[in-house]
């Protein structure tokens, strides 16, 4: 009997197929991509909602707000700091009441009574966009990183002891009543994204040459290194901002509204991947503190940012730089549209 010929692909059309196939996944990763991140976005609004709550059901029970941190001292002289940050006070409120417990709010963050707390990763303090979640050790300890800041002031943070008082929600010793918002709650920043493992550059000597007057701050539109010099020289670099969760101090678990989200400053011969913030004076030094630590973000286009009222609201990189700060303050008296942002 003849021999039926068997039937099979020759090599063109086999590689026509796969060449079919590795278009239709060109075409289709993007969109899968795109609906991953809009997952990742969604969760990261609501941590920051879930933050929202915890902030008002602590209100609730202090009748105001929790300090950024809470020092003792007189002139540029420190007798006490504990370093405690808004997130561990407002983690009963999280459901980490056990995490709570265990901290001794008499002592610093960093001695070996509090270090195992300071080491634990807080699901709720990261964002899934996030490309850096490890645990950030030192010599003596290991700290969970977070993404979310605290709104601490435009470029003026802390003024030292007696000094005047920032125009923000948050600031070292000051826990600020919901009735002090007279610019309202649908109008002002509490909180807002920030990347972990953050470059930032600080201990500047005295502190800034162009920056000092908390009546006098040079405006979101100005060059930043004319504003600041120190971004080229002057300040030490650190790559380790916003990874303590523990920690109050602005380059750890706050942001200012200095520049808009995602503004991108480098230093001039440095790394071109750098992405720079700037503290003239850390308050651990005793202040006064101006800095620019920007709000940031792995989002496309901006941040999400959680207003007082405890809406959350995506803030496109391209906001005005003065509607920006005018968010940031509780009682500038600014007028701000909902269509500005």
């Amino acid at each position: 009997m003849p021999r039926t010929a068997s039937r099979g692909f020759t090599l063109i059309e086999l590689l026509v197929v796969i060449a079919i196939i590795a278009v239709l996944i060109a075409l289709l990763l993007p969109a899968v991509q795109s609906a991953r991140e809009a997952a990742r976005r969604i969760q990261c609004t609501n941590n920051l909602k879930q933050l929202g709550l915890a902030l008002h059901n602590y209100e609730g029970v202090a009748a105001a707000l929790p300090p950024s941190m809470c020092m003792k001292g007189s002139g540029a002289t420190i007798s006490w700091n504990n370093g405690w940050s808004v997130h561990g006070r407002i983690l009963p409120f999280l459901e980490q009441g056990s995490a709570f417990n265990a901290i001794n709010f008499t002592l610093r963050y960093n001695v070996p009574e509090n270090t195992t707390i300071g080491a634990q990763v807080i699901a709720g303090f990261l964002c899934p966009s996030e490309i850096n979640t490890q645990p950030r050790a030192t010599a003596t300890a290991r700290y969970g990183v977070n993404n979310y800041g605290w709104n601490m002031g435009d470029w003026y943070v802390w003024g030292g002891f007696g000094g005047p008082s920032n125009a923000a929600p948050f600031e070292l010793n000051q826990s600020r009543t919901l009735a002090a918002f007279s610019d309202g709650l649908s109008n002002t920043l509490v909180a807002a994204e920030v990347k972990t493992y953050q470059p930032n550059l600080a201990n500047c000597g005295s502190g800034l040459a162009n920056v000092g007057n908390p009546a006098a701050l040079p405006s979101p539109a100005s060059d930043p290194y004319t504003v600041a010099p120190e971004y080229n020289a002057g300040c030490t670099l650190a790559t380790t901002g916003h990874t303590e969760w523990v920690d109050g101090a602005v380059h750890e678990t706050g942001f200012t509204t200095a520049w808009t989200p995602n503004k991108r400053i480098v230093r001039s011969g440095g790394d071109p991947r750098q992405d720079l913030d700037l503290v003239g004076r850390r308050e651990s030094t005793g202040g006064p503190t101006f800095a620019a630590v920007t709000s940031r973000s792995h989002h496309p286009g901006g941040v999400n940012a959680l207003l007082a009222d405890g809406s959350v609201r995506f803030v496109k990189d391209s906001i005005n730089g003065d509607a920006w700060r005018a968010l940031g303050t509780l009682r500038g008296g600014e007028v701000v549209s909902g269509d500005a942002y």
